[in-house]
């Protein structure tokens, strides 16, 4: 592991090595030092790993430039300050060329030095958290994270396989809370474009008047406030993927820049002159109908025509209700561990009121009432009480209602349960004693309180 605070140093002159040194440690940094080439490099070639080499380029024994080898060999993320009293246009374009970090002459500007090493710390904390961002994407982003096992959702999955090595745009269509941005970085991560960069940015939370900035940067000076060159996140995902979330969203201004980036992959930071081209995928989600948008004139017909080179078509909850159970253990065992309230329980009735649940916020509904459950639940056993799901179900059409997966028995018993459940909540919010309730239903009182109980419904104290 690296100690981000600790140097090397590689300094042949005794008096020059030792006030380097102090004026190292004095900026809270710790130092190795040795006065030849020979030494840095052993010491190097054991594994030893540092922030960053400050080394000599004239040295006994290896030169700086053989320790400069020998850095990018063992750890090529560390940074190489070169230093010479010798120093020629040549010296400088070999070890940059080698892979060093800068070049600085003697006599040494001890403050130009401890920006240059402060530089190169920082550079290096960058590079490690990108390692990090990367990972996480993978743990997130993989196809395997994509939790479920119904029809609906292996169509998209099959759907996926097929476009993700291409650099194809794509369109992820979708009501609000199915995950399409979850969906959107598994394309990615079974891409070839896996290792650049991933860049996603919510089209409905920036406002009009910044979502250009945003998307294509700015030059200083472009505006008030502009005091330095901002980039924009097309320029950040050069070589990677850009995730246009919500894209339906956007003005048609904006819409016609984003064309041209899919035309020509070209564009111009705001306030600038200078053409900027990226190599880059994009990928679109929307919770709209754009065919729709397009007839009413607030979406580019060309640009629709654009993104939906391959449409993918995420599920509502409602139409995969095989998967509530996987996905209710699977938010459960993370929600236990960020809690620190360790393996969380659910009951047989509450499973049921959520299979039986019509979902309307989808995936994300699901995942917060889980998370206030959580928060509610007495102990660590989640009850009907608990995850307070709201009686009023809106009517929809069949295929959407009711899960068709699985044989006929098991389709015809699953929508057996939710016509009674729906009719149940129906006569609840009617008003009438709970006789005139029970006897709109053909059922008895004790018959129609054993149901409630049965689907975790509630039924007032008084009816």
């Amino acid at each position: 592991m690296t100690d981000l605070n600790r140097i090397l140093l590689v300094e042949d002159k005794l008096s020059l090595a030792q006030m380097l040194k102090e004026a190292l440690e004095a900026e809270g940094l710790r130092v190795d030092m040795t006065h030849s080439g020979t030494e840095a490099i052993e010491r190097l070639a054991v594994g030893k790993r540092y922030a960053a080499v400050l080394s000599d380029l004239r040295l006994p024994g290896a030169s700086g430039i053989e320790v400069l080898k020998q850095v990018k060999a063992s750890d090529p993320e560390c940074a190489v300050i070169i230093m010479t009293a010798f120093g020629t246009v040549s010296d400088a374009v070999e070890a940059m060329k080698m892979g060093a970090y800068d070049f600085i002459q003697k006599p040494i500007d001890i403050d130009r030095l401890l920006l240059l090493v402060r530089r190169s710390a920082q550079h290096r904390l960058l590079r490690n958290e990108n390692v990090i961002l990367r990972e996480q994407l993978q743990r997130k982003g993989a196809a395997t994270d994509i939790v479920g096992e119904s029809s609906a959702l292996g169509v998209v999955r099959q759907a996926i396989v097929k476009v993700a090595p291409t650099d194809s745009t794509v369109l992820l269509q979708g009501e609000s809370g199915t995950g399409k941005e979850l969906f959107a970085r598994s394309i990615v991560q079974q891409s070839r474009r896996r290792d650049k960069p991933f860049v996603a940015i919510n089209c409905a939370a920036i406002p009009d008047t910044l979502i250009e900035n945003e998307l294509f940067g700015h030059e200083k000076g472009a505006y008030t406030g502009a005091t330095s060159r901002k980039l924009g996140k097309f320029e950040l995902a050069d070589s990677g993927t850009i995730f246009l979330d919500e894209i339906g969203e956007l003005g048609l201004g904006v819409q016609s820049k984003i064309l041209r980036v899919l035309q020509e992959r070209q564009f111009e930071r705001v306030g600038g002159t200078v053409t900027l081209e990226v190599d880059l995928r994009i990928i679109c989600a929307t919770n709209k109908d754009l065919g729709v948008a397009v007839r009413e004139r607030t979406f580019r017909e060309d640009l629709y025509f654009r993104i939906n080179v391959f449409p993918v078509e995420v599920p509502p909850l409602r139409a995969r209700r095989s998967d509530i159970p996987l996905l209710t253990d699977h938010f459960l065992e993370e929600l236990g561990r960020e809690m620190n309230k360790g393996p969380i329980r659910i009951d047989d009735e509450a499973r049921l009121a959520l299979q039986h649940y019509d979902w309307p916020g989808n995936v994300r509904e699901l995942e917060n009432c889980l998370e206030r459950a959580v928060i509610l639940c007495e102990g660590n056993l989640i009850q009907p009480a608990d995850l307070r799901l709201s009686p009023a179900v809106p009517a929809r059409d069949l295929a959407e209602t009711f899960d068709l997966s699985g044989t006929l028995d098991e389709a015809v018993t699953r929508a057996g349960s939710a016509v009674e459940i729906a009719m149940i909540r129906d006569a609840l919010s009617s008003s009438g004693t709970r006789e005139e309730t029970a006897g709109r239903l053909g059922l008895t009182v004790r018959a129609l309180l054993s149901k409630v109980r049965e689907h975790g419904l509630r039924i007032e104290e008084e009816k």
